[in-house]
């Protein structure tokens, strides 16, 4: 019983097991990566990158770029503007841009 080798079986055991642990451990990672990476980008600006806020108009979100001054919509927000009155639209872009026609 000095020879305790492990069995051929018992090797590929172990090497399955540590596979299948790298496995689990490298999605964790891919998946912490994915969420710090999505973190870092939220609620910047596309264009320049620095911070967006938002700001309220008739229940529609708007984000606006503190720097570039950018505006941004999220999906379905451009086609929410139909239904608003048209004098609140043109007092809103007037707003938005600084205009003052």
């Amino acid at each position: 019983m000095d020879d305790m080798k492990p069995s051929r079986t018992e090797d590929e055991y172990f090497v399955k097991k540590d596979a299948e642990l790298i496995k689990k451990q490298r999605a964790h990672l891919a998946a912490k990566r994915a969420k710090v990476e999505r973190q870092s980008h939220f609620m910047k600006c596309p264009k320049c990158g620095h911070d967006l806020t938002e700001t309220d108009f008739h229940q529609i979100k708007i984000d606006r770029c503190t720097t570039c001054h950018g505006v941004w919509f999220d999906a379905g927000e451009v086609e929410m503007l139909e239904h608003v009155d048209q004098s609140q639209i043109r007092s809103f872009v007037r707003s938005m841009f600084g205009l003052k026609w």
